[in-house]
């Protein structure tokens, strides 16, 4: 069953901390907080709208939820609480801070039908975390999301490489990091420059240089690849595109497509791992076979992808054919009448 996710924006909502990266007013648009009345008026609006069978979550995103007053948190709670207590919606879940997690926040998040909770976490390392201005360590990141998994509550991480300070060396760290704590799920969402943030301010002094976006489409596939191979799900890679987002980043690997970039670029990884292990005849070419809805990602933007084989080795002919008994994220190549199952495991 798909899901189907009912947003609720709270910018900065609860939020301690001046992130250097942050400007929740500038991506959502919202500069007044959100009342109980307007969650509800929101829950049920989108409720209206779903005419087939889904599983349907309130989301609160933006602030640091949990850092909010506990009555607040209680009266925005209850819109959603009610609409779960009446089979209307299948779960809650919203994004807070690691040290805004207590025992009892938890107990209180537990009794209101929370049952996912989101960490904006982005760097495990502790100088990348300092250079954000996050206000706390990596080691407060793993004491809260133990005391999530001890209260019976989903976690998941959110990551953000290409903060300054951080390397190839630092980013591993972090996937290293996060694979030990074992989260239900994890977002990547490459650090970019928006308008009236701190970072902003850095990169405008030459401070600061953002990833570009093949930088930063090669870190996030690297991540998505090992985190999927330790059975931890990437839900997105990748900023939601809106119009007042677009307005406001000034610099910085986004793109509206940016998920489906990082996923053309495994399917690149896995065609060039199998190339080069293997003997192909040039002017034969080879058909690549794949599941109908990876038909962009396998050829890649602007057919960037199948530009690439075809000039890298010096290919005659690439030939696509799409059949849905094909594994979605596999491959299955045939040449000169032998058939080959490529799978993202083969790359290393």
């Amino acid at each position: 069953m798909k899901h189907y996710i009912i947003p609720v924006f709270i910018p900065h909502l609860g939020c301690l901390h001046e992130c250097i990266f942050c400007n929740q007013r500038k991506i959502t648009g919202l500069l007044t907080p959100v009342t109980a009345r307007q969650v509800a008026a929101v829950i049920q609006e989108r409720l209206a709208d779903i005419n087939q069978a889904r599983r349907i979550e309130v989301a609160f995103y933006g602030g640091s939820f949990t850092a909010l007053p506990q009555t607040m948190q209680n009266e925005l709670l209850a819109p959603a609480s009610q609409a779960l207590y009446n089979g209307q919606i299948h779960a809650i879940r919203l994004s807070t801070r690691p040290d805004c997690i207590t025992g009892s926040t938890l107990a209180n998040l537990r009794s209101h039908g929370v049952s996912i909770v989101e960490l904006g976490v982005q760097s495990f390392d502790d100088a990348v975390l300092f250079n954000a201005a996050r206000g706390h360590s990596s080691q407060i990141v793993a004491e809260a999301v133990n005391l999530l998994k001890a209260a019976g509550i989903s976690c998941g991480l959110q990551l953000m490489p290409g903060l300054p300070g951080e390397d190839w060396m630092s980013l591993i760290t972090t996937v290293r990091q996060t694979i030990t704590l074992c989260p239900d799920f994890v977002r990547i969402y490459p650090a970019i420059v928006i308008a009236g943030t701190r970072l902003a301010e850095l990169y405008q002094q030459g401070v600061y240089q953002p990833l570009s976006l093949p930088q930063a489409v090669a870190r996030c596939a690297y991540m998505k690849l090992v985190f999927e191979r330790q059975g931890i799900e990437v839900i997105r890679t990748g900023l939601q595109a809106s119009e007042e987002l677009d307005k406001n980043v000034l610099a910085g690997p986004y793109h509206p497509a940016f998920g489906e970039l990082v996923d053309s670029h495994i399917f690149y990884l896995m065609l060039t791992r199998f190339i080069e292990q293997n003997f192909f005849d040039t002017e034969t070419g080879f058909t690549i076979v794949h599941h109908p809805k990876d038909t962009s990602k396998v050829r890649g933007q602007h057919n960037n992808n199948l530009s690439r084989l075809r000039l890298q080795y010096n290919l005659s002919a690439i030939t696509l054919c799409a059949d849905s008994t094909v594994i979605p994220g596999s491959l299955l190549l045939r040449h000169k009448g032998l058939s080959f199952l490529l799978s993202k495991n083969m790359i290393k």
